[in-house]
């Protein structure tokens, strides 16, 4: 259905790394999925405030509509656009 509202975040719960996809996201965060492998980040809430995320979600939008086959919001980048783009966010 529809994407949830939770953010980047892993097993451990450190920006930018991958979680489980059993592992259940922390309230305030938000679980992404980037790149041609799909894989899963779960990121702040706070991101999407941000001028450079919201151009992430426009992509978004442009690509896939409110459809997201993943059952999470699926942003079209590379997983290096991505991280690089959230490694700005975590130092703000």
């Amino acid at each position: 259905m529809g994407f949830r509202l939770p953010g980047i975040k892993t097993a451990s719960f450190a920006a930018n790394q991958v979680s489980s996809k059993s592992v259940d996201v922390p309230k305030g965060y938000l679980a992404v999925y980037v790149g041609e492998k799909m894989k899963r980040f779960v990121i702040p809430v706070s991101y999407l405030n941000q001028p450079s995320f919201k151009n992430l979600l426009s992509q978004a939008e442009e690509e896939f509509g409110y459809d997201h086959p993943m059952g999470g919001l699926t942003i079209p980048c590379s997983e290096d656009v991505f991280n690089s783009i959230t490694s700005g966010l975590n130092r703000q």
